[in-house]
Order: C-alpha cells, then structure tokens, then sequence
C-alpha cells in the first residue's frame, strides 16, 4: 500500500556542506523556511556531512517548534573518527546507525528509514540488512522502509524482490534523465511502492543550465548542457521558469508521492516553493514532449 508523503520536501545534503560550506545560521534558516512554505517532510543521511546535516535539522526543528515534521534517514554506513565511513548492513551495524541518527535528530523515531545505496551488497542486504530493516519497522523505530539510491536497475531489483514501502530515487527522472521510467517506476506502480525523487535539478544543471553547470555530480559536457538550455528556452515560450517544470515533471507519473529538494539558504526554499506553485499549462508538457524532454506515454492518461 502506498504511504502518504507531503508533495515537496526538503533535502539536506547541502547543509550538511555538500559542494560549499553552509554556516549555522544559514542552515537554521534554512529549515525554518521551509516550515513556513509547508515543506514539513526533511531527507536526511548520516553521510551528509558526516552527521551535520541531521544535527542541524535535528536542532532547527526543535528551535522552530515545527509540527508533526516527516523526516527520512538513512543506514547501511556507519560514521568513523576522521571523516570515515564504512559499510555494515548487519542488524547491529543498521542500529548503530539509526541510533545515532536519531541522537542527533532529536527524535524517538523516524517516518522513514532507507537503505542507503547498497547497490554492491545485494547478498548482504538480502541476508541481513532488509530483514532488519523490517523488525525496525515493526518495533515502531520507523514508519517504513525501504531503499535510497542513485541507480534505478539495482533499486528496481530489490523492489522486486522485497516487499518495499518506499523508495527513494535521486537524479534519474528529470527532463533529462527518464531511466527510472523504464522499468522502476512502472514496477513501483504495480507493487504500490511509494517512489521520492530527488535530483530534480540534476546537481543544479536545470536549475541554471550556464556554462560550467554541474550534471549528476560532474561538469555537464557540452551537449546536455545544450539539451538543457534549449528546455529552458522552450519553457520561456510559455512564460514558465525551467525550474518549474523541472520541478513539477515527476508528478506526471502517478507512482511518484514527493519530491525532494536540496537547498542551502532560505531564499533558495523559497525560489523551490514558488516553482512547485507555478501553473504548468498541458500545452507545455506537450511542447516538452515534442522536444523528447517529456515522455509521451506521461501525456497519455
């Protein structure tokens, strides 16, 4: 069955100092922005920053009173002294982990406990790690399980083959990047898995498609970073920012429950939350279609 999510949350990578530091005061400000544009479902990771992004999140919700907050963690890596993180799927390792993410969010438990990319330990996810996953589950430590990843043929698989809650899949379904819709989402869709994207932006490529722009955590080379210009330029045509239907694309599939963003300032929460509420006209999807940024079987229903 799926699980109900907000439509847009917030991701905290960047102010866990992904690509540039973030201080404590932007970062606080950042969360209490996004309570106020009614973004109340928080991603989070143990990676991001080492523990400084759950910290501040942790923190800032405590400071802003914010209600019945929607917050997802992450386990599979366990944080070592000097930056370090190491691999431990086994239920000890799965508690340690949630443990100390819940120490530094503040919080008994948490809405959604995801796998974090284990695509190279399939046999331990398989003998250990999903199985734990469950009794955290059922012990009442999360809401519901499931996995985070950048991949979509590894995700795919474990939604196969597990009974998985939700999934949380980053950067490939965008206007640029339609993998997930080859075979993940289809399967989530026939399984009522719940799916989050994240990346919409595709590392802020579609955010802002200049010159030196970053695409799935790389220099975008110089043909997508044309792909993207001329999407924006099309979009310009209806009086929409590329932002927006950057934003809004994943909704045209009805196995995507949220969207996630990350953000580092509070204008840039902001910026996100005007884009969600931007009117997206059919004729625009159509147009994107056209161009082969929009799938059209998307248009279909």
């Amino acid at each position: 069955m799926r699980i109900a999510l907000p439509r847009l949350g917030l991701g905290t990578a960047p102010i866990g100092n992904l690509f540039r530091e973030v201080s404590e005061r932007d970062a606080a400000a950042t969360v209490a922005a996004a309570a106020r544009e009614g973004l109340t479902y928080f991603d989070t990771a143990p990676r991001y920053g080492h523990g400084l992004a759950e910290d501040r999140l942790g923190r800032a919700i405590e400071a802003e009173g914010v209600t019945a907050p929607v917050i997802s963690t992450k386990a599979g890596w366990l944080l070592r002294p000097g930056e370090r993180v190491v691999t431990d799927w086994t239920e000890r390792g799965l508690r340690e982990s949630l443990e100390s993410s819940l120490r530094r969010l503040r919080r008994p438990a948490v809405d959604i406990l995801y796998l974090h990319d284990p695509d190279d330990f399939p046999d331990e996810v398989r003998r250990t790690g999903y199985p734990a996953a469950r009794r955290i589950r059922e012990e009442g430590l999360a809401g519901a399980v499931g996995f985070g990843m950048n991949h979509c043929e590894p995700l795919a698989a474990y939604v196969a083959e597990f009974d998985v809650d939700v999934v949380l899949v980053a950067g490939r379904f965008s206007l640029l990047d339609h993998e997930a819709l080859a075979t993940l989402l289809p399967l989530c869709l026939s399984t009522g898995t719940t799916v989050v994207v994240g990346g919409v932006f595709n590392t802020g490529l579609l955010a802002d498609p200049q010159p030196g722009a970053m695409f799935h955590y790389r220099r975008a080379p110089a043909d997508v970073l044309a792909r993207a210009q001329r999407c924006r330029a099309v979009c310009a045509e209806f009086g929409v920012p590329l932002a927006a239907a950057a934003l809004q694309f994943p909704y045209l599939h009805p196995a995507v429950g949220s969207v996630v963003v990350g953000c580092r300032s509070a204008d840039e929460v902001s910026r996100n939350a005007e884009a969600a509420r931007t009117e997206i006209p059919p004729e625009l999807w159509h147009r994107l279609a056209e161009e082969g940024f929009v799938p059209p079987e998307l248009l279909e229903t």
